[in-house]
């Protein structure tokens, strides 16, 4: 059965682009923005304070945060297709 008009505007409206999450990753992903748009928030957060402990006041410690990042580049597509994934279940569910 094809979609529907308005369980396409749905998906649109919530899908995540693997575009915009490498774009964050790019440029802020030593802050962790990539992580909060594909929904990870509590790596963010601790990608977040370990690159603010590390330019704040100890340098060394900005080598968790550099490995993790760089790691993340590589996951960025499962997160992606997982969200939208999850999107067109809930959506396919009527909820």
């Amino acid at each position: 059965m094809p979609p529907d008009s308005t369980s396409m505007m749905r998906y649109d409206a919530g899908k995540k682009s693997p575009a915009v999450a490498y774009l964050l990753w790019l440029f802020l992903g030593m802050f962790g923005a990539h992580r909060f748009y594909a929904g990870k928030t509590g790596s963010a957060v601790a990608i977040l304070l370990l690159s603010l402990l590390g330019f704040g006041t100890i340098g060394f410690v900005l080598i968790i945060p550099i490995i993790w990042v760089l790691v993340d580049a590589f996951l960025i597509p499962g997160w992606i297709r997982e969200h939208n994934n999850a999107l067109i279940d809930r959506i396919s569910r009527g909820s």
